[in-house]
């Protein structure tokens, strides 16, 4: 799964991708990833799955580039307009 959290405190996305979106979103939360421990805390605003974890990292890899953020911040625009 390719997923993306808000960050409520600094208003940015974090892009990840996982086998177990359920354990992922805990360790976020609760501090455990150190990239996102001064972040918190997140809103999960985007999740696709796919049946292929190179698949699901392709894609996030993809969504990390500039032409990726600049379709993010099109895609989602009514979400983040909420979240400003």
């Amino acid at each position: 799964m390719t997923f993306i959290l808000y960050s409520q405190r600094d208003k940015g996305l974090y892009i990840g991708y996982t086998t177990n979106i359920k354990n992922r979103l805990k360790e976020h939360a609760e501090g455990s990833v150190i990239s996102t421990k001064a972040r918190r805390p997140f809103k999960l605003i985007f999740l696709e799955s796919y049946v292929n974890k190179g698949d699901a990292m392709r894609r996030e890899k993809y969504l990390k580039t500039t032409v990726g953020r600049k379709m993010l911040k099109v895609m989602l625009r009514d979400t983040l307009s909420e979240n400003k």
